[in-house]
């Protein structure tokens, strides 16, 4: 290598996946804190349920994005999202995507980023998952909903795929504090490169 050559960071584009109360949130407030600029593939239907003038709950949400993809695809998220990503790449920014769902998204980003984009995959048994979901502040859910939920977007979204095709896999049964050491573990390494 010559005085004249930079080495160009190699860019990082890391979906977090999992299904909902698995701790996806946690860390991708975490890989925010080191730095990574978040996409949320949630942000087109946020976008379209504004602009349609309905509310931002459960029932709506679910709506407009079961609409959004079968009028434009499965992989329609990723499609929305590329050119927020793009952006975030050419400032040099690494990417954390948030809300990746289905099987078609993955495939659309894997063949557009190829090895940039990983996947990290948040594993908690249902047990522990619908626990949470009952638990929370913010849209809880009962037992039987989380478990609907669990089925629809395993079956309707295909979310299983990007789960199982994961470049890793963090267990997110323990305590806060032990899951947050294993995402940075995890970033420490990832980051290196």
């Amino acid at each position: 290598m010559d005085g004249n050559t930079i080495m160009q960071k190699q860019p990082h584009i890391i979906a977090v996946v999992g299904l909902a109360g698995s701790g996806k949130t946690e860390a991708t407030a975490r890989f925010l804190e080191r730095g990574f600029f978040r996409v949320g593939f949630n942000e087109p239907v946020y976008e379209e349920v504004a602009r349609l003038g309905l509310g931002r709950n459960q029932h709506d949400e679910r709506m407009v994005r079961e609409q959004m993809r079968k009028d434009h695809g499965m992989g329609v998220m990723a499609d929305r999202s590329i050119p927020k990503i793009e952006q975030a790449l050419a400032e040099g920014k690494d990417v954390v995507a948030e809300s990746l769902y289905s099987w078609a998204e993955y495939k659309i980003m894997k063949e557009r980023f190829g090895e940039a984009f990983r996947a990290l995959a948040i594993y908690a048994p249902p047990s522990v998952r619908y626990e949470r979901l009952h638990g929370r502040a913010e849209r809880p859910l009962s037992f039987e909903e989380a478990r609907a939920r669990d089925y629809a977007e395993i079956e309707g979204t295909d979310k299983a795929g990007p789960i199982a095709i994961a470049d890793w896999t963090i267990s997110n049964m323990g305590s806060r504090e032990e899951f947050l050491k294993n995402v940075d573990a995890l970033l420490d390494e990832t980051l290196k490169d």
